[in-house]
């Protein structure tokens, strides 16, 4: 009987593992998003939240622009830019 108990739990945890792996091989969530009211929404870099692109704070960075939900958040993602282009 504890035998049974034992494969049992070994398999669901086999089962657990396998689902973690093809789960984080998925492609990762489009950054624009239609809500159903038709406005654009945006993917902020620095803390992941979805903003609007009416109300969202505009960066550009390379001829790129991004969209942050705050000052805040364009200040941070300056500061990472300062941090990683410096020798």
């Amino acid at each position: 009987m504890i035998r049974f108990l034992v494969m049992g739990l070994l398999l669901y945890i086999g089962y657990r593992i396998v689902i973690k792996l093809v789960a984080g091989k998925q492609a990762p969530e489009n950054p624009v998003k239609n809500t159903d009211q038709g406005e654009e929404t945006h993917r902020d870099p620095v803390c992941g939240v979805y903003v609007a692109e009416e109300s969202a704070v505009i960066g550009r960075h390379d001829g790129q622009r991004h969209y942050f939900c705050s000052m805040d958040c364009l200040e941070k993602y300056r500061e990472q830019l300062d941090h990683t282009s410096s020798p």
